[in-house]
């Protein structure tokens, strides 16, 4: 499973980088939004840290076919071909969706809710698609069962578009999705964190710090 960041700051995604196993990151308006920085230039920054060889998904704003290819072809010429276009799954996202596709942009299709949503964007070739899990749950959906709706229709239609499950509110909505065969998960800084780590640990390796000081306290390790 490629565990994706979902953020625009610089400082959280070279932490991040720095210790765990990171695949990519991925961003929206709204991410980009909270930076204090120049849109392209902070775009740039991220896929200069990033390195050609991570996952790096950018959203389209516009809202019509001809103008999402447009954006996506800016975006892919401002940063790199490498970058995945994200579109959202609006009746005119899906026409992009096989227009981006037919120009080998690569893409993921976004803001999906339903598993039959999932199953359309696949048919017009989007590379992955992003169920969003939490936000499924807030409308008295289950974000997990459509996830793994999601895996099993591709299994069964033998489709190569894989999953990220996106829009967690915590780490057992990630383990979840972990459970039932997602590709990829994307989230926050704070929810990456919380999957390496657990309270018992750090009280384990205290312990094992304070038992030996006490009995060796005058050697060398």
């Amino acid at each position: 499973m490629r565990v994706l960041i979902d953020s625009a700051n610089i400082n959280d995604i070279k932490k991040l980088i720095d210790c765990y196993q990171i695949e990519g990151v991925t961003t929206n308006p709204t991410i980009l939004a909270v930076e204090d920085a120049d849109y392209w230039d902070q775009l740039k920054k991220i896929r200069n840290l990033l390195g050609r060889e991570k996952m790096f998904f950018i959203q389209t704003l516009a809202e019509d076919a001809e103008g999402i290819v447009e954006e996506a072809l800016k975006i892919t010429s401002e940063i790199d071909e490498d970058v995945y276009i994200k579109v959202p799954v609006i009746d005119e996202g899906y026409k992009a969706l096989k227009e981006l596709n037919r120009l080998g942009v690569k893409t993921l299709a976004t803001a999906i809710f339903t598993s039959q949503q999932a199953l359309m964007a696949a048919k017009c070739g989007a590379d992955f698609v992003a169920p969003y899990v939490n936000r499924i749950d807030n409308i008295s959906g289950d974000g997990i069962n459509v996830v793994s709706e999601i895996v099993k229709l591709f299994t069964v239609y033998q489709l190569q578009t894989e999953v990220i499950a996106a829009s967690f509110k915590n780490v057992n909505q990630v383990h979840k999705c972990s459970l039932e065969g997602a590709h990829a998960i994307t989230a926050s800084p704070d929810i990456i964190i919380n999957l390496h780590s657990h309270p018992s640990t750090q009280i384990s390796v205290k312990k094992f710090t304070n038992d030996w000081y006490e009995k060796f306290a005058t050697s060398n390790i």
